[in-house]
């Protein structure tokens, strides 16, 4: 399935908003993906509660309605006196508009979005976790990565492997961390909002020391997205073989035939450093209402595999900045946040991981220089990823004693 992305840019983004007291946004349909199909549409649009249309038609015209009451096939008209209709040109936003001048007559849409509404719920009083923003911190942030050493002799680095739905940011979170070691915005590894995983290939990517650190003491792995559908993303017989070291760096996956045993490309000799120290799934905060049973259940059986073989697992929730406008405002509001929170809580209990597994981060995706409130958002995701690995190579010591 295609991944489900806005149009909207982030001024439309930030003008609907504001139109609603900063409530997020939550795209629930989008024609493009879903198809214009009207049953397709209530089937994902019926019973949200307060939503916004917004279609976007050939003359390059965007445009829409809100409407603060359930979508509904009760073939009866329905009352808001909360409704209104919008547009936008190039300057401003405006409400209410004349209806020539909403879609300049053209009705021919080219795409229709339909989002939820949701209420951000505002700032808490203070924060619920204790994080310090400040230039300093991000200094021993990185002394604290650079001087992590594994307690096991036989392992230099530790391998975490990102795994999550298509879109998700895993390849982007690469590419931030690398950014904040390297001090500048890196496009090292492929990214972008292709319908199908852009990551074909099992890829160990490896950070090099520089001027900020003289020491990397892990690498990150990534592969396929997860999808839905059976034949497409990472297979499940794949993703156990990475986890215990069998697939090699660059391994073309192919999604209908896992790696087999006889193949010349498995590794049927891994050591401890060949092996998963950490599972890392990677989530879009904004989806985590929209993911699918079939989703659910595809990360409830990678967790129990991840189980099975005693490695610990953590959640990262990307694209904070995207899911609440008031941490967009200032990142430092993310801990903060009624709405982000929630979103923790939630996809804690959706998985059935303890929420202190559960980490926020913004990734680098449009910037062009780096920024240090990000980055220590990125550095304490690391941080807590070691921390997990060292968790398990002291168990692998434990039973050995």
């Amino acid at each position: 399935m295609s991944t489900v992305t806005s149009s909207l840019n982030k001024w439309q983004r930030k003008k609907l908003c504001s139109l609603f007291n900063h409530a997020n946004l939550s795209l629930l349909f989008k024609a493009s993906v879903h198809g214009f199909n009207a049953t397709i549409f209530h089937q994902k649009c019926n019973m949200q509660g307060p939503t916004v249309i917004v279609a976007y038609n050939k003359s390059g015209y965007v445009f829409g309605a809100f409407t603060s009451k359930n979508f509904a096939q009760s073939g009866q008209n329905i009352l808001d006196d909360k409704a209104f209709l919008f547009s936008f040109n190039d300057k401003e936003m405006k409400e209410d508009p004349l209806r020539v001048k909403m879609h300049g007559n053209d009705l021919q849409l080219t795409e229709c979005e339909v989002y939820r509404v949701e209420d951000c719920g505002g700032l808490m009083e203070k924060p619920w976790r204790n994080v310090q923003w400040n230039s300093e911190r991000r200094k021993v942030l990185l002394s604290t990565i650079s001087g992590w050493k594994p307690s096991v002799s036989s392992v230099k680095q530790a391998r975490f492997l990102l795994v999550g739905p298509v879109g998700a940011g895993k390849s982007s979170f690469f590419n931030s961390i690398n950014s904040v070691f390297k001090g500048y915005v890196s496009m090292q590894a492929n990214t972008g909002t292709a319908g199908t995983s852009l990551t074909t290939q099992f890829r160990t990517y490896y950070i090099k020391p520089g001027s900020v650190v003289s020491h990397v003491p892990f690498s990150l792995c990534d592969s396929m997205g997860l999808e839905e559908s059976v034949n497409n993303g990472l297979d499940v017989d794949d993703f156990a073989s990475i986890l215990k070291g069998h697939i090699p760096d660059r391994y073309q996956f192919n999604p209908s035939m896992p790696l087999q045993p006889d193949s010349p490309h498995f590794n049927k000799s891994p050591g401890l450093k060949d092996k998963i120290h950490c599972v890392v799934y990677v989530i879009d905060i904004s989806k985590v209402n929209l993911l699918s049973e079939k989703m659910v259940d595809k990360f409830a059986v990678f967790r129990r595999k991840t189980n099975q073989l005693g490695i610990p697992q953590l959640v990262l929730l990307t694209k904070v900045d995207e899911a609440c406008p008031l941490v967009a405002e200032d990142l430092k509001n993310v801990y903060q946040s009624h709405y982000i929170n929630k979103k923790m809580q939630e996809v804690s209990t959706q998985l059935g991981v303890s929420l202190s597994a559960v980490v926020p981060v913004k990734n680098y995706c449009q910037e062009l220089e780096i920024d240090p409130q990000t980055d220590i958002l990125l550095l304490n995701a690391v941080v807590q990823m070691l921390r997990a690995a060292e968790g398990f190579f002291d168990d692998l010591y434990n039973a050995q004693e």
